[in-house]
């Protein structure tokens, strides 16, 4: 059996940003250290060709009575920009204290390489072990996965033959408590773009006798919220699933003090809709939120004209039930409806993604026809989790989005247990990114116990 931490630390040696051309050696080697670590314990290898980053296909077991489990994860990583703000160079891991920092420590190569030691382990002591076994792992996540869709397509019959993708690219609150990430918001994005006059013009010449566009984008931005927080769309709630008193439970047990998150934040007071808690709010009802504004003068200074152009970015995050298609209907609608008929404007879409939502087991509102690896799953988590962590694990929504998951679903029907293994601290997609080494361990323990669980009795 390798070594968890020196393998992390091979892994991290790749500067494997995905974005950039300037990496793609980096690319290639922490593709190929990827098949090879999984080649050295028994996995068959397949390298999928995408347009891009290749994606890998490792399995082991070919008996279709046994459980099938899909492993997710992804060797792609974030530029490490700004350099200088790292104590310790990127891409040079280095351990300190319990911490090994370096570029992608936490995301997504350091619980990736959690699960693969997990595997390992276990089939060096059950090499025999009545479980199929499948690593899929890509090299676009960082850069919105675009050739993930296309393979999925491609391979979605041999991928429906697994019962659940287990993964760990979410978070936990703290190293003792784990959370089971079990729902996850979607999104719909475009930029409104406002045109008044065919130029900027002198406000003491024109000034008076046209609307100014910032004006414009200002009475459409003000129109798409009422006073209390809610979205002032027609039809925009009508499909959110309702939120069941266990998840609200759940969320309770977080702990988490409003006023210690009002002065984290720096804000006067909270702005959620009635009925909600702030907690609740970022994890199970949807937003609009506005993300950029701009038009006319930016310097410093004055500079007194009437800009041609103004513009507003807009992102609705979205939940479980609520389509894509239907809130980007709606929301265009909205804003034909209510832009002022005197300039003119155009819609420019940006990209989407579908909400996801999986329901442990032994809920009210679990499926009737829930996969009984899944719920066997779900429950082997909780009981590996309270006896390696010390705490059962609690089963949130989360605020962000990951759309892949939301696909696998749509294309494969799976659903996914997705097990957090990184803390807030560990700066994702910032300098000095780590992961903690006492969660690696605690994770592969985990990790290897729930694995073993599903095996064919």
């Amino acid at each position: 059996m390798f070594d968890p931490i020196e393998k992390l630390k091979e892994f991290i040696r790749h500067p494997s940003v995905s974005a950039d051309p300037s990496f793609n050696a980096g690319m290639k080697s922490a593709l190929e250290f990827t098949t090879g670590l999984l080649d050295s314990i028994g996995f068959k290898v397949e390298v999928i060709k995408t347009d891009l980053h290749p994606i890998v296909l490792a399995t082991r077991g070919d008996n279709p009575a046994w459980p099938h489990v899909i492993i997710y994860g992804h060797y792609d990583v974030q530029p490490a920009d700004p350099l200088n703000l790292w104590k310790s160079p990127a891409f040079e891991p280095e351990v300190r204290g319990n911490r090994l920092y370096g570029r992608g420590a936490a995301d997504n190569k350091g619980p990736l390489m959690t699960h693969i030691s997990a595997v390992a382990r276990l089939l060096e002591r059950r090499p025999d072990l009545p479980l199929r076994i499948t690593f899929m792992i890509e090299g676009e996540e960082e850069m919105g996965s675009p050739s993930f869709p296309k393979f999925l397509e491609v391979y979605s019959e041999r991928l429906k033959e697994a019962d659940f993708v287990f993964l760990s690219d979410t978070g936990l609150p703290s190293a003792d408590q784990v959370v089971i990430t079990c729902g996850l918001r979607g999104l719909v994005l475009c930029d409104v773009v406002v045109t008044g006059a065919k130029s900027d013009l002198h406000s003491g010449l024109h000034g008076g006798v046209l609307r100014n566009p910032i004006q414009a984008v200002a009475e459409l931005c003000a129109s798409l919220h009422t006073p209390d927080g809610r979205v002032a769309i027609d039809g925009f709630y009508d499909d959110v699933m309702p939120v069941e008193e266990w998840e609200r439970e759940q969320i309770r047990k977080l702990g988490a003090d409003t006023e210690e998150y009002r002065n984290f934040l720096g804000i006067r007071a909270f702005h959620t809709p009635p009925g909600f808690t702030p907690f609740e709010a970022t994890r199970v009802l949807p937003t609009l939120e506005f993300n950029g504004i701009g038009g006319g003068y930016q310097g410093e200074g004055t500079k007194t004209v009437i800009p041609s152009k103004a513009f507003v970015k807009i992102s609705c995050r979205l939940v479980a039930n609520q389509k894509p298609a239907k809130i980007r209907e709606l929301l265009y609608g909205a804003i034909h409806a209510r832009m002022p008929k005197d300039v003119t404007y155009e819609i420019i879409d940006q990209h989407e993604g579908t909400p996801y939502v999986v329901v442990p087991p032994d809920r009210a509102n679990t499926p009737k026809d829930q996969s009984p690896v899944l719920a066997s799953a779900f429950r082997a988590a909780d009981t590996a989790i309270a006896e390696v962590f010390g705490k059962p694990p609690l089963y949130l929504r989360e605020g962000g989005s990951v759309p892949i998951i939301a696909d696998i679903k749509r294309v494969t029907g799976l659903d996914s247990v997705m097990m957090g293994l990184f803390l807030p601290e560990d700066n994702l997609h910032a300098p000095n990114e780590s992961f903690n080494l006492d969660v690696m361990e605690k994770g592969m323990r985990a990790s290897e116990k729930i694995i073993e669980s599903l095996a064919a009795k």
